[in-house]
């Protein structure tokens, strides 16, 4: 069996307690394998989906009748998007522990398989009623997410509409269900109310779980620019400032009216339009001014 390259430092005993005491049923030396190839999978889900989905597979060769093992490769499958496979781990996992904490996940790979009515059903089982209130929260955003997989846009709002929504404690899933509301409402042409649940979204979002910031700021008109030249040689990061004209900086006398020792006669050419008339909307002395500051870093 081929076996994946494990950093020293991974030792097997940084796994969850109720997965370490799983694995006693396998000898010692085997347990302490198939606990250092989870331990793996679990670092690499995020940033390296394959990588982790490797480990995984390992992991289930040496110990495939271990429901912790059966749960890992079903979440390191739905992390690459192999629908089907993790499905029938996940419910393996089932018929061994006996549990549906799984319910909610095995219904988004039924979304991923492209069978979004199967979803739904399985969101009105009875399982659903054994779940903790995060694992409901879960069913309720995969419900609204078949929803849209089949054009029923104003259900997928219905279906998100709930105690937990209206709710102003913050709990994991809560920036979550937000933001699902948000993107709901935006799918609709609701812009001002998706603007608000975005915003409650950020304000939820203390992990930076999902992207509300960025989707708030493009509601609100705000855009990033990164320029690169010809050569690729600098970066050019153009930043829009709120200036007050009444504030001083380094490199502006604190009254602007009186020249510094410094100035050279301006270029007659340069300055020619100093004579037209003012615009009259133009901003009063003591309101501040967009300017445009760039930041330009060599490679």
């Amino acid at each position: 069996m081929k076996r994946l390259p494990i950093p020293d430092d991974v030792t097997g005993d940084e796994i969850d307690k109720d997965v370490r005491q799983e694995l006693q049923s396998l000898p010692k030396t085997l347990a302490e394998d198939v606990a250092r190839n989870l331990v793996m999978v679990a670092r690499l889900i995020d940033e390296d989906p394959e990588g982790a989905y490797g480990y995984s597979r390992v992991a289930l060769r040496l110990a495939s009748r271990v429901a912790a093992v059966r749960e890992a490769a079903g979440f390191a499958a739905y992390a690459t998007q192999k629908y089907s496979e993790a499905l029938a781990e996940f419910r393996a996992a089932r018929r061994m522990t006996g549990n549906t904490e799984l319910w909610p996940v095995m219904a988004d790979c039924e979304r991923g398989l492209g069978r979004p009515e199967k979803a739904l059903d399985m969101a009105g089982a009875p399982e659903v009623q054994k779940l903790d209130k995060a694992g409901q929260v879960e069913m309720r955003l995969v419900a609204a997410g078949a929803r849209r997989d089949m054009d029923q846009l104003d259900a997928a709002i219905v279906t998100l509409q709930s105690p937990e929504l209206a709710s102003n404690s913050v709990q994991p899933w809560t920036a979550r269900l937000r933001y699902a509301y948000a993107d709901a409402l935006l799918a609709v042409g609701r812009e001002g109310e998706a603007r608000e649940w975005f915003a409650k979204a950020v304000e939820a979002d203390r992990d930076g779980s999902t992207d509300a910031s960025d989707r708030l700021a493009e509601l609100d008109g705000v855009e990033f620019v990164d320029a690169m030249d010809e050569d690729d040689a600098e970066t050019e990061t153009v930043v829009t400032v709120v200036v007050d004209e009444n504030t001083t900086t380094d490199d502006q006398p604190a009254d602007a009216s009186e020249p510094s020792d410094d100035d050279e006669p301006a270029d007659e050419d340069a300055d020619e339009d100093d004579d037209e008339p003012a615009d009259e909307d133009e901003p009063k002395a003591d309101e501040p001014k967009i300017v445009q500051v760039k930041d330009t870093t060599e490679d």
